[in-house]
């Protein structure tokens, strides 16, 4: 299926729903960034701008398909450096402060076993172009898996300080986990013209893999707390997003006919 065989109405669910992609690895992308120059050594250090470049790479080819669909002249560039943050669709776990590296590694590993399974579905989308793009992206993101993972292993079952970080960490974390799971009418929309991979559906699969992890790591599965943070799909963030942009968007805002 190309762009010319979408009726407007699946247009406008796609683009929503690329939107939440590009959003996700973009700010993603840019939390990982922040420990250029900042990681526990040189190879780690390295590890991590090379995932953080990943990211981005993800979401310069998401968002740039989503101003194809949009059909409105927005370049990818457009859709990352000038939108607000109630115009952001990225779920609020990519979004927290990077913490310490338990907290970065802890929220990689959670949200690379969901991007596995994202891009594990996605590599089959009846949208060739989204095809595409997932069939490159799900090999690096069983790269991020397996590197955050062995990372899990590491601090879980490391120094007694180096578990009660990471199991603070998870504990943290797990009120922002919900999110990746949730469903509306876009994602059955998409699901339904076999675009989209059922993920919420999949959530059980999630678990399972985390608990594997978690459980050779020494570390103990969350439990489900009595509230799930919720609302970024549709625009409503933590405090840090609108402090995050400001640092990205400064230059291209100031200068928008830049070039180098």
């Amino acid at each position: 299926m190309t762009l010319d065989a979408l009726d407007t109405a699946t247009k406008t669910a796609l683009f929503e729903y690329l939107l939440r992609l590009g959003d996700d690895a973009l700010i993603l992308g840019h939390r990982l960034s922040e420990w250029c120059g900042h990681g526990p050594y040189l190879e780690e250090d390295i590890a991590l701008a090379n995932i953080a470049l990943d990211c981005l790479g993800h979401a310069n080819a998401l968002l740039g398909l989503a101003g194809e669909v949009e059909g409105a002249g927005q370049s990818a560039d457009d859709l990352a450096f000038f939108r607000d943050a109630i115009e952001f669709r990225n779920v609020q776990l990519v979004e927290l402060p990077r913490g310490d590296f338990a907290f970065t590694i802890a929220r990689q590993f959670l949200f690379s076993a969901y991007a596995h399974l994202l891009y594990e579905g996605l590599r089959e989308s009846t949208f060739e172009p989204l095809a595409g793009i997932a069939a490159k992206a799900y090999k690096e993101v069983s790269y991020h898996l397996r590197h955050s993972s062995e990372w899990m292993l590491r601090l879980g079952d490391g120094t007694d300080e180096s578990h009660r970080r990471t199991q603070q960490a998870l504990n943290d974390l797990w009120m922002y986990t919900g999110e990746l799971f949730e469903a509306d009418d876009v994602l059955h929309a998409l699901v339904e013209a076999g675009i989209a991979p059922d993920v919420p559906a999949a959530r059980s699969r999630w678990k399972d893999m985390v608990t594997t992890v978690l459980e050779a790591a020494t570390l103990q599965l969350p439990p489900e707390p009595p509230y799930m943070a919720s609302g970024g799909r549709t625009g409503f963030h933590t405090e840090h997003l609108g402090h995050l942009l400001a640092e990205m968007q400064f230059l291209p805002r100031a200068y928008p006919d830049a070039t180098w």
